[in-house]
């Protein structure tokens, strides 16, 4: 069963600025939540036990959200305010879970996750997006029984819009398992539209082994000189790795531009 998480945070969220100029875009409130709260609520949920948050030096005040116990008891204790209380509580719960590691670098989101080697102790863990936020559904647990069944990773996946496929990572079906899995060929990134093999687009969940930690130690930079996550998963994938794309049911919300994470708020205040 996977049990461990990890969230790579360490982006500067430059398509979110002015925003960004001083806060986390992590932290900013979606329908009255931080939008990390979503992730976590979503990780818990799904039974995962330790998270590990992959940080910079410029992203400290994510840390001190979770580690502001001063500031909380001198509030209760003068307050007494039961919301604030239960608000505390909810955050210490998450605190016990969460674990930092630091990538002070921008070299990528490859090298983000070889930062986690060596606090990944099962075979399969589960990354997620911050950036992409499911909702109605969980994702997270219905990849895990996925792994659980087929015993292989397992990676996010929703139907875009043929005309759209330039803007995403594509998946090369190998074949249908059912109406909302199918065995991953290949991982194209930003097709052509004639040239797409699929509109079967990638999204920010993934089950993936421990091996690829062995890929990324000897991956050369690619492209915008940093090393992708993707460039090692299609190693795995050529060497016989098992991969399957699953198409999730809930609702996805993209909080990575302004647009999105204005329409994020929208949507989840509906919901």
């Amino acid at each position: 069963m996977i049990k461990q998480a990890i969230i790579p945070l360490a982006g500067l969220g430059t398509r979110l600025l002015p925003l960004t100029s001083v806060f986390p875009k992590e932290l900013l409130p979606i329908n009255g939540k931080p939008g990390l709260e979503y992730i976590l609520d979503e990780c818990i949920d799904a039974g995962i036990k330790e998270i590990i948050f992959i940080i910079s030096d410029k992203k400290k005040l994510i840390k001190k959200y979770f580690y502001n116990d001063k500031f909380y008891k001198k509030i209760i204790k003068k307050k007494k305010d039961k919301r604030i209380t239960k608000a505390y509580k909810k955050i210490q719960n998450y605190k016990k879970k969460i674990k930092f590691v630091y990538q002070n670098k921008p070299l990528g989101t490859g090298d983000a996750v070889l930062k986690t080697k060596k606090y990944i102790s099962e075979s399969h863990f589960l990354m997620l997006f911050p950036d992409d936020l499911i909702m109605k559904k969980n994702c997270s647990k219905e990849m895990i029984l996925l792994h659980k069944k087929f015993k292989c990773s397992v990676m996010a996946s929703f139907k875009v819009k043929k005309k759209d496929v330039s803007r995403w990572g594509i998946y090369s079906v190998n074949k249908k398992i059912n109406k909302k899995n199918f065995l991953i060929k290949d991982v194209i990134e930003k097709p052509k539209i004639n040239s797409a093999p699929s509109t079967n687009a990638v999204i920010g969940r993934y089950i993936l082994p421990k091996e690829i930690f062995k890929k990324l130690e000897k991956q050369t930079k690619g492209i915008g000189n940093e090393i992708h996550i993707t460039d090692a998963i299609r190693k795995l994938i050529k060497e016989d790795f098992k991969f399957i794309g699953h198409n999730f049911a809930g609702k996805y919300l993209d909080c990575g531009t302004m647009n999105g994470y204005i329409n994020s708020s929208l949507e989840i205040s509906k919901l």
